[in-house]
């Protein structure tokens, strides 16, 4: 019986580190969704109301983020909207694994050199991830 137990939390853990990996491309519109949903909410729109307007804006930042970089030729400009998507990852990345190492890392100077890494490694994901989900070129007509 503690085998299984052993098992399954491995299992636990490869699936939440899974997760963080793959839902890191979307830190950002997550961001803008509840911000946009908290100001609907305060400004004295209603929860559905909020919830819709957040999802919306959420869905239309990640669509213009992805159209934006697929459109572009100038590599600066790549280089600007792939860092703005990285960055709330990373520091995403950053506190979820600065979280996770004060279950076991009695060192301070040990959990911030493993979160600075976990930030650093899915912020690295996320930028490779929305390179790779954009296009370098657009498909060509005729032939």
């Amino acid at each position: 019986m503690p085998a299984l137990g052993l098992v399954l939390n491995a299992f636990g853990i490869g699936l939440f580190c899974w997760a963080m990996f793959a839902l890191a491309v979307y830190a950002l519109p997550f961001l803008v969704a509840l911000s946009f949903g908290m100001i609907a909410f305060h400004g004295g729109a209603g929860v559905i109301v909020a919830l819709l307007l957040g999802i919306a804006a959420g869905a239309l930042t990640f669509a213009a983020g992805e159209t934006a970089f697929a459109v572009t030729r100038s590599v600066a400009l790549r280089v600007v909207i792939a860092t703005i998507f990285a960055v709330p990852a990373a520091i995403a990345g950053y506190n979820v694994v600065f979280a996770l190492s004060q279950i076991g890392v009695p060192s301070q100077a040990w959990r911030e050199a493993f979160a600075c890494l976990g930030g650093f490694c899915v912020g690295g994901t996320t930028w490779t991830r929305l390179t790779v989900l954009a296009r370098a070129d657009p498909p060509v007509r005729g032939g």
